[in-house]
């Protein structure tokens, strides 16, 4: 790697370009501008088949799948000569994409925002998002990611992870959920969740997303690990709410406990205002909680929280009741 910026050379740009699924349709227009605009296109092989009619003409570098600090430092050294490099990931370059190691490979270089070299992240949609949009509505309440590649995080690591959003009752996408070689985290995860979830929690696996071998399949969390995984697939874990019905995942935003809704006509609930917390919101659990008269054991263990929180909670005043927020459900 270079060491300086050539003096007096046109200034140097790396567009880190998420993709999307692949297809062009679901491309931003920015994407597309950025790597017309681009001297040189780097990428990941399969991401380069992508763009195939999008880049002839370019000068194309091609990297293996572990080769990602080798492309940040392709496209810094190009950066230097004064070119505009296209660096493309699949899905999102923030989301497990090319964003993260080229500005540790920057970094580490002594760039600064106001070096020579000019860097913009083009954002794309993730595979979460994507698969989502095929099966249905299942990241509509609180969701996270986790990766079950262990190429570069320790197994105890992800297992905690894995453990903890099991426990919360988190919607999870699963990314990198089985190789050639890593065979097992796919059912390791699986063992971890069924400690937590029902082993009916519905289950969406897509494989290529929005390109031509795409492939749906719905299963349960019992199930899970038998079905067909590979590095090209998402597994979209449901929380407790989640259903399938027609062929869609969805997961309730929650507007049950709140309205019920008869001939057309919607109505709060007993307890409950239209713009306010729930009657077990935040403020309407600290009332029943310090009014119970039970320990903070008793509640710790009612409620799956830790004991010495909830012990700080009835420790303090109950907080005033909130006003009502314009446009809020």
């Amino acid at each position: 790697m270079n060491t300086a910026d050539t003096p007096n050379a046109a200034r140097g740009k790396i567009m880190l370009v998420g993709l999307g699924p692949g297809s062009h349709a679901h491309m931003t227009a920015r994407a597309r501008e950025a790597i017309a605009e681009a001297d040189i296109i780097i990428g990941y092989v399969t991401y380069i088949k992508l763009v195939a009619e999008l880049i002839v003409g370019k000068e194309v570098v091609r990297k293996s799948m572990t080769e990602e600090l080798d492309r940040a430092i392709e496209a810094l050294d190009r950066a230097r000569q004064g070119k505009k490099v296209a660096l493309i990931s699949s899905g999102d370059a923030g989301v497990y994409g090319m964003a993260g190691p080229t500005f540790e490979v920057l970094f580490q270089a002594g760039w600064t925002p106001d070096s020579e070299i000019e860097v913009e992240i083009v954002p794309g949609a993730s595979a979460l998002n994507t698969c989502a949009a095929l099966v249905g509505a299942p990241l509509t309440h609180d969701f996270c990611a986790i990766s079950l590649s262990d190429l570069l995080t320790p197994w105890p690591v992800i297992a905690r992870r894995l453990d903890a959003v099991a426990y919360a009752d988190f919607v999870v996408a699963l990314y990198n959920p089985k190789s050639g070689r890593r065979t097992r985290q796919i059912a390791e995860a699986q063992r971890i969740f069924l400690r937590h979830r029902d082993p009916q929690t519905p289950v969406a696996i897509v494989k290529s997303a929005y390109r031509p071998k795409q492939r749906i399949e719905f299963t349960t969390l019992d199930k899970m690990a038998d079905a067909e995984i590979g590095m090209l697939t998402t597994v979209l874990i449901g929380n407790s709410n989640t259903f399938v019905r027609d062929g869609l995942m969805v997961t309730p935003r929650g507007y049950a406990n709140k309205y019920a809704v008869n001939d057309g006509e919607r109505s709060a609930r007993d307890g409950e205002k239209a713009g306010h917390s729930l009657s077990s919101g935040l403020n309407g659990w600290i009332a029943s909680i310090q009014a119970s008269g039970l320990t903070a054991t008793a509640l710790a263990a009612e409620y799956r929280l830790p004991a010495d929180y909830i012990q700080s909670v009835l420790d303090e005043p109950l907080l005033p009741e909130e006003p009502q927020a314009e446009g809020e459900a």
